[in-house]
């Protein structure tokens, strides 16, 4: 299969899709659970059990998505056509999610179930034709890890204005009225989000094609869990988006109420991880020219743990120039890895294409979804029930006991899992040498390998 180099217009174009998902992605890990407790006045235990609820309806639409995306194809590609079909329904969601009827609180409790299952639903739609046509932009490894870089930049911008704009929008435009504010701030996003995906349809072309898999589904499923790599995957997704929510989740109340700090403070801290973790964006596109993406992975996420564990001790309540010091670091260590994540996916749908000779592209994909969105649920459950132990009370000062659980949210658990996020892929294999002799017919899946002394794959 011929290789495809993109241009820069295209890489942009593909960077812009991601901006549009993130707009839900960052409201979800970062501002929601702010928003919901501290603005639309959700206690903390219902809300909990509304993130988890929710994410049981991935189990069932990400998998769903993802067999439609394999089985059907049109004139304009596999997956372009939802950006362009789904774009206003996706910012309608969007808007609806953060606005705050009028309602007695058990009205407000349904609204809330309503429109955070529309937006669940609406980003899955979107979500999983989109992680899945950087298999069919190019299938040259180096400029999908390029293409991510691009697309990973791009997310970063969304996430700076969810957590760093909207705020100061909402406080500008709610004036007192704080839950309109966010209304009105997101729903600017969303208008964002929806231009982003038309233009994203517009800028890409689908060149790599596949013959649709009308396998079924059952088949499928017991073709990809033979895929030893891909496994490894969702296991890394799935911790890492726990550690990633929970921290984000928490940076918000550790600005406020740990440092002690007003609106600027908290925007100031929110933004010193988004830049942070911008430039690691750029840093991980040279670093992995020069050096083992896999290693670069798996080591960064081990000294993420170490580093949370230094800033939980080294940080005092209202300790400010230590606290941004080392959120800094933290935020450029922890996304490292990236890129690298969301091209290793594609490159281990080929290698269980070559281990079982079935190519289920849609439904890997959609299993990396659904286990990113059990992370988000898992989390923000988490992020709930904890705030209750510790006795989280909104918009007051918190005791000694809520403030050491607030650091340690934002500190050593989600350190813990990124921890095992690192330990976990010390056992993946795929790097760029193993795939090029893969793409060449030169080497069996590793577990093939070793078996029958073909080529062994090295491990970082």
């Amino acid at each position: 299969m011929k290789s495809n180099k993109l241009s820069i217009f295209e890489k942009v174009g593909f960077g812009a899709g991601d901006m549009a998902v993130n707009v839900v992605i960052s409201s979800m890990m970062l501002i929601i659970a702010f928003f919901y407790t501290d603005v639309y006045g959700l206690k903390p235990q219902d809300m909990a059990l509304l993130f988890l609820l929710v994410r049981l309806i991935d189990a069932v639409t990400d998998p769903l998505m993802g067999t439609i995306t394999d089985r059907f194809t049109t004139r304009w590609g596999r997956y372009r056509p939802y950006f362009l079909f789904l774009a206003v329904p996706f910012g309608i969601s969007v808007f609806l999610t953060f606005s705050t009827p009028d309602f007695d609180y058990n009205g407000k409790l349904v609204w809330a179930y309503a429109t955070y299952i529309l937006v669940t639903l609406m980003f899955t739609a979107v979500t999983i034709p989109y992680i899945s046509i950087i298999g069919v932009l190019t299938d040259d490894p180096k400029e999908r890890l390029s293409a991510n870089g691009y697309r990973l930049f791009f997310a970063k911008i969304a996430a700076f204005l969810v957590t760093i704009v909207v705020p100061m929008l909402a406080a500008a435009w709610g004036e007192d009225k704080l839950a309109q504010g966010y209304q009105m701030a997101m729903g600017l996003m969303a208008l964002l989000a929806t231009a982003l995906f038309i233009f994203c349809f517009f800028a890409t072309e689908e060149r790599v094609q596949y013959e649709p898999d009308r396998t079924p589904f059952l088949t499928q499923a017991k073709n990809l869990l033979q895929n030893d790599q891909w496994l490894i995957l969702t296991g890394v997704c799935l911790v890492g988006t726990i550690g990633y929510v929970v921290r984000g989740s928490v940076a918000a109340y550790y600005a406020k109420y740990y440092l002690g700090g007003n609106a600027q403070t908290l925007s100031a801290f929110l933004a010193t991880g988004v830049v942070a973790a911008i430039l690691a964006m750029v840093a991980s596109t040279w670093i992995t020219k020069r050096y083992c993406k896999i290693k670069l992975f798996s080591r960064s996420q081990l000294l993420v743990g170490a580093i949370s564990v230094v800033m939980f001790f080294a940080v005092s309540p209202g300790d400010r120039a230590l606290a941004f010091v080392l959120y800094f670091l933290l935020s450029f260590v922890v996304d490292l890895h990236a890129p690298v994540f969301w091209s290793a996916i594609a490159e281990a749908v080929d290698y269980g294409e070559a281990k079982t000779g079935k190519r289920a592209s849609g439904l890997a994909f959609g299993g990396i979804s659904f286990f990113q969105k059990a992370g988000m649920g898992i989390a923000g459950a988490m992020v709930g029930w904890l705030l209750a132990f510790f006795d989280y009370v909104p918009d007051q000062a918190q005791s000694e006991f809520s403030l050491m659980g607030i650091a340690l949210m934002l500190t050593v658990i989600p350190g813990f899992f990124h921890f095992l996020m690192g330990m976990l892929m010390r056992r993946y294999v795929i790097t760029d040498a193993y795939y090029a002799k893969l793409k060449r017919g030169e080497a069996l899946p590793a577990s093939d390998a070793t078996d029958s002394g073909n080529l062994r794959p090295s491990t970082p």
